[in-house]
């Protein structure tokens, strides 16, 4: 397939429509329209995805007259299908609306004014995925690997533009070319790993995932570590019992996806004993952790997918 380019700045510059999926989560919405009302480069909408939050916040939305704001629109879920249905859904109706370009991220991040400005001027290549760097102060908010290897940790040592294994949904830039060719992100996943997943997909189908060091979104930062000796050392996240269940079935289904039985079994299910035994030693709720990994490597090799963690009383 020949790779299309097009000057952002013409008059016939891409239509890009923004995704922002909320959840019971007004004040940190609040913010992040606000940050995204104050871009260099307007998007041709902004949509709001609210997965059927239960605190008012469609009713905050009207009252504050955000809908009544040339190009914000809001998609009302009837159910919270969580992070990976609020995604899928999103983008969706983002490129049935005529997208050609998405961007998309939670209701918690804050992109700086000149992020998606900075982004398009990168993205020039509909057969490529592009991510903003999520930054808290001087730290990149989550891991960030190239495709070498490399980690970059320190927001001054991100390059401008280079090429990653993977970026979460937080500016996150993709084509309807691209949607096409692979799909939407998988909504079973509901959340944790989701992003993930797409990201493996895209790289599958030969899409390169390219981050863009000068596009910022304020986001706080991810605790983790890396825990272990020798070639098993995982990076070691400190989250509750019931989205530690979604980490780790997710996981164990990418793993099966993308490389296999043997490979889960031989490589990501001990990964996931390392990553047990760090929670054991460094967090609380010990009984409710242990039963999330049990339930999620059992649902995980299992195939299943959807909410599930209340089912195994987390």
């Amino acid at each position: 397939m020949a790779s299309e380019t097009k000057d952002v700045f013409s008059q016939d510059s891409w239509t890009i429509i923004t995704v922002v999926v909320t959840y019971n989560r007004q004040p940190l919405l609040r913010k992040a329209l606000a940050a995204h009302t104050a871009q260099i480069l307007k998007p041709a909408h902004l949509l709001i995805v609210d997965n059927a939050s239960t605190d008012g916040t469609r009713d905050m939305l009207v009252a504050e007259g955000w809908l009544d704001r040339p190009g914000v629109d809001l998609l009302a879920l009837p159910e919270n299908t969580g992070g990976a249905g609020g995604f899928a859904a999103g983008l969706k109706h983002a490129i049935d609306s005529g997208a050609e370009w998405v961007w998309m991220m939670d209701d918690d991040a804050e992109p700086h004014p000149e992020a998606l400005e900075e982004l398009m001027h990168v993205a020039t290549n509909l057969d490529c995925i592009y991510g903003s760097i999520a930054v808290s102060g001087t730290q990149t908010s989550w891991p960030l690997y190239g495709v070498d290897g490399q980690l970059f940790s320190d927001v001054a040592s991100v390059p401008d533009v280079f090429q990653v294994v993977s970026v979460p949904f937080l500016g996150f830039l993709i084509s309807a070319r691209t949607v096409a060719r692979i799909g939407y992100p998988d909504k079973g996943y509901f959340i944790a790993g989701d992003d993930h997943e797409y990201c493996l997909r895209a790289r599958a189908n030969g899409i390169p995932i390219i981050a863009c060091g000068k596009s910022r979104i304020d986001h706080p930062t991810s605790r983790h570590y890396r825990f272990g000796l020798g070639p098993v050392r995982p990076t070691c996240f400190y989250i509750q019992p019931w989205k530690r269940y979604y980490d780790v079935r997710n996981r164990i289904k990418s793993a099966i996806r993308y490389d296999g039985t043997l490979s889960t079994l031989g490589k990501t299910i001990p990964a996931t004993g390392v990553r047990w035994l760090a929670t054991m030693l460094n967090e609380p709720d010990r009984f409710a952790q242990s039963k999330a990994y049990f339930a999620g490597v059992w649902d995980g090799l299992h195939g299943r997918s959807g909410r599930r963690h209340e089912q195994w009383g987390l």
